[in-house]
């Protein structure tokens, strides 16, 4: 194996940036919800970088990257890390295996913490964490293995997915509908307002999350050279595109375009080009983060329709957007950029076989990460329980679960001096 210390280098820092993608989440979803829960979700999202990171090293990394299984699930030759620098099937790297191990470990996470954006304001910590620890198992390793595992069945169809479209995007989506399903609708929700309660909070938190965004993507190419360049240039060009859209479908329905909507509409822009970063070129890119926005814009507003109670969005932004740009992938692959585009995109002159693998792979994505999570939400709520009672909802998930509170609004009402 001839490691390149360069290529190592990045792939690295780019596990760092992906790590820091889920405190930025985590200021993200905060900003997002009721003051009297943004500790909760806070911890909710810590509570899964602790959670998950230990769960990949004993069986994810393993089941999702090992041989074995008939391109179903890996083997445990890797398990608690074990022979973790021996060759990864499937795969011809430049860098030390336990650095792509690492690498993927921050995928694993970020997955699973999106996911405490559907359940906010009514999902108890302790039940949640143990819902994630299943859910990394039982449904993000299995996909893990058929679409990044050059042994996955999926991947030996000839799926192309550079940083999860589908095992990221649209996976956390389609088990953000499951569980919001399973959980049930807030008090209150759809009748009582429920604005977030800090701004400038998820803004930072969306900046966070474009930052780290680089590390995803172009960390993907698991190399410093020129797919890792194009693939961080189209993650930027996308969401400033999905950014734009957001707000252009804001102000054609309401005349206002909304803060939310631009830090909505980047990582939705950011989401769309996920699967497609580093198989398409910078025109692409445009079309694609624009689609991502839109559709997303769109979506978010069907929850409504339909009486499903997905407190952040999750399904609109991520599962909508991660849609998008999977197919998109089949319209405008090209190998031009990558010279691992074994069939080019329609568009690109390559017919319709990639499209076809890219939207089989949305359906089954789909099917399998709905199906799973529901399974694995009911035996949560039927064991441990997944809300909290309804005095806790109403008087905020901070006091009750944490003993704690984001804000000392009593010092205000009684007319204290707050040192500068």
């Amino acid at each position: 194996m001839d490691i390149n210390a360069g290529d190592t280098a990045w792939v690295l820092v780019s596990a760092g940036l992906v790590l820091f993608m889920t405190p930025g989440l985590a200021f993200f979803y905060g900003g997002m919800v009721r003051g009297k829960s943004v500790l909760a979700i806070m911890g909710q999202c810590f509570g899964v970088l602790a959670v998950v990171s230990v769960v990949w090293m004993l069986l994810g990394y393993t089941l999702a990257f090992g041989s074995g299984g008939g391109g179903f699930i890996g083997g445990l030759k890797f398990a608690g890390f074990a022979n973790a620098q021996d060759p990864v099937p499937g795969y011809t790297l430049t860098i030390p295996p336990m650095a792509f191990a690492a690498f993927q470990m921050m995928f694993c996470v970020i997955t699973a913490a999106l996911l405490a954006g559907t359940g906010a304001d009514r999902m108890k910590f302790g039940s949640f964490l143990t819902f994630t620890a299943l859910w990394a198992l039982v449904v993000y390793v299995p996909l893990a293995h058929w679409v990044f595992s050059p042994t996955g069945w999926l991947a030996q169809m000839g799926v192309l997915d550079f940083a999860g479209g589908s095992v990221v995007e649209m996976n956390s989506g389609a088990s953000a509908l499951a569980l919001a399903i399973v959980l049930g609708r807030r008090r209150g929700w759809p009748g009582e307002a429920m604005p977030p309660h800090s701004l400038p909070l998820t803004l930072v938190g969306a900046g966070v999350l474009w930052f780290g965004w680089f590390g995803f993507n172009a960390g993907s190419a698991l190399s410093a050279g020129s797919v890792a360049a194009q693939a961080l240039v189209s993650t930027q060009l996308a969401a400033c595109m999905g950014l734009l859209g957001w707000i252009a479908v804001e102000k054609f329905s309401t005349k206002h375009a909304t803060t939310l909507g631009a830090a909505s509409g980047a990582v939705a822009g950011l989401v769309a080009i996920t699967p497609a970063a580093g198989f398409v070129n910078s025109v692409a890119a445009l079309f694609i983060g624009l689609g991502g926005g839109v559709a997303a814009a769109l979506a978010v507003r069907v929850k409504f329709r339909l009486g499903y109670d997905d407190s952040l969005d999750v399904v609109g932004v991520h599962g909508v957007a991660g849609v998008v740009g999977t197919l998109a992938v089949g319209l405008f692959a090209t190998r031009t950029v990558n010279s691992a585009v074994s069939h080019e995109g329609l568009f690109s002159g390559g017919g319709w076989h990639l499209l076809g693998v890219q939207a089989l792979t949305v359906v089954v994505t789909l099917a399998f990460a709905f199906t799973l999570t529901w399974l694995v939400a009911q035996v949560v709520r039927r064991t441990m329980g997944l809300r909290v009672p309804p005095q806790e909802e109403i008087d905020g998930l901070d006091t009750h679960t944490h003993l704690e509170a984001a804000y000392d609004f009593g010092a205000v009402r009684a007319g204290a001096r707050i040192p500068l």
